[in-house]
């Protein structure tokens, strides 16, 4: 039996999660075509680097560039905002939210250690003039300073807004699933940059085969739970996210970059805390509420995707090209 949605059926349904983004589009001549951007999304609206939060992160098919993810995996720790944008665009979203981080927090890289950013990307280049660089470190500290706990925006907006997703539009969607053991309810919130799939292999349509010059595509899966889980059991949700993936028909091609990173906001991490011995509470791995994680992370990742789609509006980008709109 399907799972019941969150209130908003987004991501920012688990508590204190916020996401951002910043949207560029812009005709600079017949050729080419500003068609790209950032989103951002964060834990909490705290400290993020003194209040880390338990993640991990699960490489499906790893032809991607992301920084961040080696750290990550060592500590089972997130210290910054999640951000996405272009391939191109990594070291200037980097950049800025570096920036942001080191403003807001002092000791950074001065009376303490320096910090871990985590950046990802899909490849935008054909609606998007990928080599003109137009994403900027500006944009990064926008799409932070805006974030908001709101409903996120869906479909062509933010870093999604030249991604395209099984031949049509696609770009950023979320979703949301509620489980309950012992009294408790916990929310599960997934939030993709959809940029994959040929329109043949979409599951959840009949749509005919149109041979666009497209690359095999990405997708940046992002999972926020209020369940107490860490590292450890977080990359067993962040993995789950490939059978909501294949349930939309993706197989994951060669030159795909299918990333997922989940983290928690239960048992945050003090970064200034001096003691030896450090104790967490967790959900047991043989206990019937991990079973119900695992469904509500394949429902979401796969409603998001579809949820992609179904909000994004036809675009036209470089060298004339348009994208339709999904007939969803």
């Amino acid at each position: 039996m399907p799972l019941p949605t969150g209130n908003s059926n987004c991501i920012t349904d688990v508590q204190d999660v916020k996401v951002g983004h910043v949207t560029l589009y812009e005709k600079v001549d017949d050729a080419t075509t500003i068609c790209t951007g950032v989103s951002a999304i964060l834990p909490h609206g705290g400290d993020l680097f003194n209040q880390k939060t338990r993640a991990a992160s699960a490489i499906l098919n790893g032809y991607g560039k992301t920084t961040g993810l080696v750290q990550m995996g060592e500590l089972g720790l997130l210290e910054s905002p999640i951000m996405l944008t272009n391939t191109f665009s990594v070291g200037a979203v980097w950049q800025g939210a570096l920036q942001y981080m080191i403003e807001e927090n002092k000791e950074i890289g001065d009376a303490t250690s320096t910090i871990n950013l985590v950046v990802g990307e899909c490849n935008d280049s054909y609606l998007n003039s990928i080599r003109h660089q137009a994403i900027k470190p500006k944009h990064a500290v926008q799409a932070i300073t805006g974030s908001s706990n709101k409903p996120s925006l869906e479909g062509a907006v933010g870093a999604g807004t030249g991604m395209i997703c099984f031949g049509y539009k696609g770009g950023i969607g979320t979703a949301s699933r509620e489980v309950t053991a012992d009294g408790e309810v916990y929310t599960v919130g997934c939030l993709v940059l959809s940029n994959f799939g040929k329109r043949e292999q979409a599951l959840f349509a009949n749509w005919e085969k149109r041979d666009v010059d497209t690359p095999d595509g990405s997708i940046m899966l992002i999972i926020a739970t209020d369940a107490p889980l860490y590292d450890r059991q977080l990359k067993r949700l962040a993995k789950r996210c490939a059978a909501g993936l294949a349930r939309t028909g993706s197989h994951m091609d060669n030159g795909s970059g299918d990333i997922a990173i989940a983290f928690s906001t239960a048992n945050t991490y003090d970064h200034n805390k001096k003691a030896a011995i450090e104790s967490i509470s967790c959900v047991r791995d043989d206990h019937p509420l991990m079973n119900q994680l695992f469904q509500a992370v394949t429902e979401a990742t796969e409603e998001a995707i579809i949820r992609s789609l179904k909000y994004a509006e036809t675009t036209e980008g470089r060298n004339g090209r348009v994208v339709e709109k999904a007939p969803l």
